[in-house]
């Protein structure tokens, strides 16, 4: 793969259960949530909090549901890009089609 763009059906794949996807969008949204209270409340513990929060409930979807290896071992920034797009997707109601078009039932 040579762009994100080839990328992104190949990450959407590897994410075809759908607790997998839940699980990833719990990990990101906390992680997320964690990083953006770290500066206001001056904890920059909380970015330590965010990283493990983001990979834990990711790993363990493809770890024990997916049963393959995460995309961020082989693609660690466009892994990092396509959590929060498939997360950007989920919340714009995009994901259905997106998931549809690299060929993954949304179920």
């Amino acid at each position: 793969m040579q762009t994100f763009t080839d990328f992104w059906p190949f990450y959407l794949r590897e994410h075809s259960r759908l607790l997998t996807r839940r699980l990833h969008f719990a990990g990101t949204s906390l992680s997320l949530l964690a990083a953006l209270l770290a500066l206001p409340l001056h904890l920059p513990w909380l970015f330590g909090v965010a990283l493990v929060q983001g990979y834990a409930w990711a790993w363990v979807g493809h770890f024990f549901v997916e049963h393959n290896r995460p995309a961020t071992f082989q693609h660690p920034l466009w892994s990092f890009a396509a959590d929060f797009k498939m997360l950007g997707c989920f919340v714009t109601g995009t994901l259905p089609a997106e998931l549809q078009r690299a060929g993954v039932a949304a179920g």
